[in-house]
């Protein structure tokens, strides 16, 4: 099993996936609850998506919920996961995340993305197809904007002229880039040195690409100068864990088969019937496509995931409304009791100082028994 030196972490992914029929008030309010939450429980990332239609994913600005959370919230770094880039004009985007980093103190991730509903692009008038040329286009731009030079540079979409920011960045911030199937977001994330989302680790198409896709990464940093770093590397798997494997198959019978089936409908399907949730989840766990069980097949996947990408730095959830709130908030605390400390190693030292004590048998409670009679002794002959 192969590690990254600092530890690795673990984070969530939040498209965020609800159902369009709950309230919007409960979804915000939710989405910011599961972050206060993972903060707590010692989630070390969360990203949160940029979506317009579709009434499935219903964050429109993910810099606002950062600059909300990071009101609320202590130690997790928050991302953006992503901003659909071809939408806006990289000046202001990177006017927006430099503004982020001074409010976060350093707790901002800048994640990227060409967009993936295709009804966002239709509805300004850009042809999908463009998206990806785009968001090479305007990275290019932002980050020598992020170095602190002055840009011309004029596009079939944008036009800047002696372009620059106001302010510099506060901290040396995160920058990554979806990656789904495609060499795109890998290509992006080797030539700038960026870290890569990789939000299709499980699926079967996008696990077989793993290997292949670090092998891109490794070969554009290298033509860039740079040094490809495993430790920014991070894998995204869905999975909802309970107490047995039967709770959670249960659980998931909320929403799980209408969120997929939108998925679906979106990106390329993993060729499951939607209709029955039960039959759904054998097939989910059976593909590796997911984890709807229990803390010790989370495990397994997560081993699964290292072995056959050779190693990342964080494995993130995702962030979905396939149980009630609050069973998938119980998911998430027992992700932290029972994964992260496996795969982190915080509880070797206290299961080995207890295997110590259980190991001396009853000697220690005898020793002590001992010192309490002498005690007693002691006191009594003082009397």
């Amino acid at each position: 099993m192969k590690f990254i030196d600092q530890g690795m972490r673990f984070g969530i992914f939040m498209g965020p996936y609800h159902r369009p029929d709950l309230n919007p008030i409960m979804a915000f309010q939710q989405d910011m609850d599961t972050i206060v939450n993972l903060d707590r429980l010692g989630f070390d990332e969360a990203w949160i998506g940029e979506h317009h239609s579709g009434g499935i994913e219903t964050i429109a600005c993910p810099e606002l919920m950062i600059a909300a959370a990071a009101e609320r919230t202590s130690n997790i770094k928050l991302g953006t996961g992503a901003v659909t880039i071809p939408y806006h004009n990289p000046l202001m985007v990177a006017d927006r995340i430099v503004q982020l980093d001074y409010m976060t103190r350093g707790r901002m991730m800048f994640g990227v993305a060409p967009g993936q509903l295709v009804q966002d692009a239709q509805m300004i008038g850009l042809d999908p197809l463009n998206n990806r040329r785009m968001l090479h286009e305007a990275v290019d731009v932002m980050v020598r904007l992020f170095k602190g030079e002055t840009v011309t540079e004029k596009t079939d979409w944008f036009n800047l002229v002696d372009a620059r920011l106001q302010i510099t960045p506060y901290t040396n911030f995160d920058m990554a880039t979806v990656g789904v199937i495609s060499p795109s977001g890998p290509m992006l994330a080797g030539k700038y040195g960026m870290g890569l989302l990789s939000v299709a680790a499980t699926h079967p198409l996008g696990v077989e690409k793993l290997l292949e896709h670090w092998q891109v990464i490794e070969a554009e940093a290298k033509k860039a100068g740079h040094v490809a770093d495993r430790s920014k590397w991070r894998l995204m798997g869905p999975m909802h864990i309970a107490e047995t494997a039967e709770q959670a198959k249960a659980d998931v019978r909320y929403g799980m088969c209408l969120l997929e089936s939108y998925r679906d409908h979106i990106n390329p399907g993993v060729g499951i019937d939607w209709s029955d949730s039960d039959k759904a989840v054998d097939q989910l766990n059976e593909s590796g496509f997911a984890v709807i069980g229990t803390p010790e097949m989370a495990r397994n996947q997560i081993t699964r995931l290292l072995e056959k990408s050779g190693g990342f730095g964080c494995y993130m959830l995702m962030g979905v409304d396939w149980a009630r709130h609050d069973a998938t908030l119980r998911s998430h605390q027992l992700f932290a009791e029972e994964v992260i400390p496996y795969f982190r190693g915080t509880n070797t030292a206290t299961l080995k100082s207890y295997d110590d004590v259980m190991a001396t048998g009853y000697s220690g409670s005898e020793i002590t028994t001992r010192a309490q009679e002498a005690m007693a002794r002691v006191y009594a002959e003082a009397k």
